[in-house]
């Protein structure tokens, strides 16, 4: 399995970060520098999905990309930078509730202690993402419907994440190798990280602290086979000019 990571496109609160009067919306949208990211991320992919030498060690992707599958989280910010490219590639395209961000949706109000919220529902969905395969049990009460998500239930989800990847999309003799992008978010990326690797939770050495920064809209590619896992790349831009690079 190929696996390609994206982080999504600029949201409302990654712009204003550093602004004290900047109130944070539970489930950011995408400004419009988002919008233009996710744009011209589906414009590279799609000119790049053709495989044009299975021969040779595709590694940066110089060959192509051959998509198969791409999967989103249901936060709106991951699903609009998602769509784009679904609609060029015309390839699968599928919610996965565990891709959300850490601590799922919730307030943040100083006075209701992290309340959990319930998310976008599946009108929404369906209005604005006809493409998307959403699972059945969700319906018109959102898809969140929880508390603020604890650490210790952080590190399980990507376990289970990286569990049922290999699950669907593993190596299987007799069958092309499959080709995934997940659709997602950085704090997340750290946590899917430290369940590739098994590393410690940030911790980095001679007692510094560790992070793998993604800028928005980047890709991150692993090669993921039954004995072995290649890192080929983190956090590629070249899609992006330089004024729509942005955290």
């Amino acid at each position: 399995m190929q696996l390609y990571f994206i982080r999504h496109g600029q949201s409302i609160n990654n712009a204003n970060v550093g602004n004290p009067e900047y109130r944070e919306n539970p489930d950011p949208y995408l400004t419009q520098i988002g919008l233009e990211q996710a744009e011209l991320l589906a414009n590279y992919l799609k000119k790049s999905q053709p495989i044009t030498d299975d021969r040779s060690w595709n590694n940066q992707n110089q060959f192509g990309f051959g998509l198969t599958h791409i999967y989103t989280s249901l936060m709106e910010r991951a699903a609009a930078t998602a769509a784009p490219t679904v609609r060029a590639l015309a390839i699968p395209f599928t919610a996965w509730v565990d891709l959300h961000e850490e601590g799922g949706i919730y307030t943040r109000e100083k006075d209701e202690n992290k309340k959990g919220l319930p998310g976008r529902p599946r009108s929404f969905f369906e209005k604005n993402f006809p493409e998307l395969d959403l699972p059945e049990y969700f319906d018109e009460s959102g898809w969140w419907n929880r508390p603020f998500e604890s650490d210790e239930e952080r590190q399980l989800r990507a376990d289970r994440v990286l569990a049922g990847l290999i699950a669907r999309h593993g190596d299987r003799e007799g069958q092309p190798e499959q080709h995934i992008a997940l659709v997602s978010h950085g704090g997340f990326f750290m946590r899917f990280m430290c369940s590739l690797l098994k590393l410690p939770w940030r911790q980095g050495a001679h007692g510094m602290r560790s992070w793998f920064l993604l800028n928005n809209c980047s890709i991150s590619r692993f090669d993921i086979h039954s004995d072995w896992l290649t890192v080929c790349y983190l956090n590629r831009t070249d899609h992006l000019p330089a004024h729509l690079i942005s955290e």
